[in-house]
């Protein structure tokens, strides 16, 4: 069971407002004043700071808010556990990539060995999905990407190539071009947050450019207009290989690499830090591979 004072400091967290805080608790502010008085007396420091008007957590509040998330996550799984150990349930985020090409079988397997699993999937970009993860609205995540790696529980499962796509006749087919060519073509690129825009962002900086490098950019968020984009041959993008596998095999597509660049992004899953419920999941839910 959490203690009353931690959950206290987790709601100021959230509203950054002692009134706010009093309210949603149903206890009056001298209440919560109190339990986060108590809690920097224990803890021998400071949690909040004002800035101005502007309530803002210190260093060591940081450091308690990424331990009191776990806490709370354990405490209230371990009660459900407790008082309903065959309902299981599990609230899984995805980015688009795994969740659209990757872990369908695998969630089918899942449903047909705990049929009274309740679940609930979303499928979303990289910084969303971790954002999800900090409220509690999620148990794992499955991520692809670059994020703050310090901050999370992860456990690696995967590896998956990384490569440019144009359309089966596009110059580009089957070759191996430099970034300088690459920055003549409208380039389709995922929405900020993405970790397939990510991963693509990164090698420009490897390479010593930015996006605002491509003066023909377009942003598209979803994987079906983007292969259709690219199968008219109106611009070149860069996917991760699950997501074109098919249309490779058909022709429709294909793939060609940048001089110098030889990518691939992790597919992980990541949990708040300490979860005890995270490694039983992960083979599960996406298995481990090269």
């Amino acid at each position: 069971m959490l203690d009353t004072k931690i959950n206290t400091f987790l709601v100021l967290c959230e509203t950054m407002n002692y009134t706010r805080a009093a309210e949603r608790l149903c206890l009056t502010q001298p209440a919560v004043t109190h339990h986060i008085h108590y809690l920097e007396e224990h803890y021998g420091c400071r949690l909040f700071s004002y800035q101005g008007k502007s309530l803002s957590l210190t260093p060591e509040g940081q450091r308690l808010l990424g331990l009191a998330r776990s806490l709370a996550y354990n405490s209230r799984k371990a009660e459900e556990a407790m008082r309903a150990p065959e309902a299981l349930s599990l609230r899984v985020g995805a980015t688009k990539t795994i969740g659209e090409f990757v872990i369908a079988p695998r969630l089918k397997r899942l449903i047909r060995e705990f049929p009274k699993l309740s679940f609930s999937i979303i499928v979303d970009n990289t910084r969303h999905l971790l954002q999800a993860l900090d409220s509690l609205q999620l148990d794992l995540a499955l991520v692809e990407g670059y994020f703050d790696r310090e901050k999370y529980q992860l456990l690696h499962r995967r590896r998956e190539d990384f490569f440019g796509v144009c359309a089966s006749g596009h110059p580009f087919a089957g070759k191996e071009v430099t970034v300088e060519q690459l920055l003549e073509q409208r380039v389709i690129i995922r929405e900020p947050g993405s970790g397939t825009r990510d991963i693509f962002q990164q090698m420009l900086l490897r390479q010593g450019y930015g996006l605002d490098s491509i003066t023909q950019q377009m942003t598209v968020s979803d994987f079906s207009i983007i292969k259709s984009l690219l199968a008219d041959s109106l611009g070149v993008s860069f996917l991760y290989a699950p997501v074109v596998e098919k249309e490779l095999e058909q022709g429709s597509l294909a793939r060609f690499d940048l001089a110098g660049e030889t990518m691939s992004g992790a597919f992980s899953l990541v949990s708040l830090k300490d979860n005890m419920f995270a490694q039983s999941w992960a083979d599960r839910l996406l298995p481990e591979g090269k």
